[in-house]
């Protein structure tokens, strides 16, 4: 009886040892999310670089941005790549602006673009209008999202999922569910927040030099833990096209975007990720372990 205790309190011990390891040994995931492919010529060349010779994993394409149709040729003949569609209702430069694909008056401007902004902002009154100041309709969020997502499958039908440029789909409780109800619809509902994902920190701001951006990027990756990490960024060229981009409050988006570019494809973050075992996932590997 004396033996079968000890055998008793040995499995325990053993079992609890066991768990212990494979708690600790639990991978690190990292999606890292490229934005805003669609935008310029300089932004969907960097994309793909990122994405071909750097470290991103998934990439969000902007359908009614002006160098869309490059844009969704570039990902139409790389299938392998994971693609999703960021839905678009404001378009914030001064020097670069898109209209809705569909006749939606209640969600323009006085030019007939999209408003810069969702919501107020006290920093660009003046010079922007917003969304959410105006009597937007539903039924027009809806007809505009569905063309939106149409015309992406149209050229992807490899669409994975979807997210929100500038928040869009967060302005009201209706919208978030229209968005919900339409990515079920279009089997693009692949929602990280259903796997516990984390925010990985940023490159610590716009005016981080490319190398900052690099050495803020390796200390952040040694903050993660066990468990789904997402990180976002927005790549791009430092061109003339982008350097004739910008708003108030953000007139270095050339200088910046270049900057993640290089960060993205730095050999140092590759070996870092490396060395770390972290794990580089995309959004579509969720919908296969769901």
């Amino acid at each position: 009886m004396k033996k079968l205790f000890t055998l008793i309190i040995l499995s325990c011990i053993a079992l609890n040892g066991s768990s212990q390891i494979q708690q600790n040994t639990e991978e690190i995931r990292l999606i890292i999310r490229v934005d805003d492919i669609g935008f310029s010529h300089g932004v969907n060349l960097a994309c793909i670089e990122t994405l071909e010779k750097g470290i991103a994993t998934s990439v969000e394409i902007m359908v009614p941005a002006p160098w869309f149709p490059e844009a969704a040729k570039m990902l139409a003949e790389r299938p392998e790549l994971d693609v999703g569609i960021h839905l678009v209702l404001t378009s914030e430069w001064q020097n670069l602006k898109w209209r809705p694909l569909t006749h939606a008056q209640s969600l323009v401007d006085n030019d007939g673009y999209f408003h810069p902004l969702i919501w107020p902002n006290d920093k660009r009154k003046g010079e922007a209008t917003f969304l959410l100041e105006n009597k937007w309709k539903l039924g027009e969020v809806e007809a505009e999202l569905r063309a939106q997502i149409e015309l992406a499958k149209k050229y992807l039908p490899h669409l994975s999922h979807f997210t929100a440029h500038m928040g869009c789909i967060q302005m009201d409780p209706k919208v978030k569910e229209l968005a919900k109800k339409l990515g079920e619809e279009y089997m693009i509902d692949i929602y990280p927040e259903d796997f516990g994902v984390q925010r990985m920190p940023g490159f610590g701001g716009a005016q981080t030099t490319p190398e900052e951006k690099i050495e803020n990027f390796i200390k952040n990756l040694d903050t993660l833990t066990p468990g789904l990490w997402l990180f976002v960024d927005h790549p791009g060229l430092n061109t003339p096209e982008m350097q004739a981009i910008g708003h108030k409050g953000y007139m270095d988006v050339a200088a910046d975007r270049n900057g993640v570019t290089i960060a993205l494809t730095d050999e140092r973050v590759k070996k870092a990720i490396e060395e770390k075992g972290i794990k580089l996932v995309k959004y579509s590997d969720l919908k296969k372990s769901n």
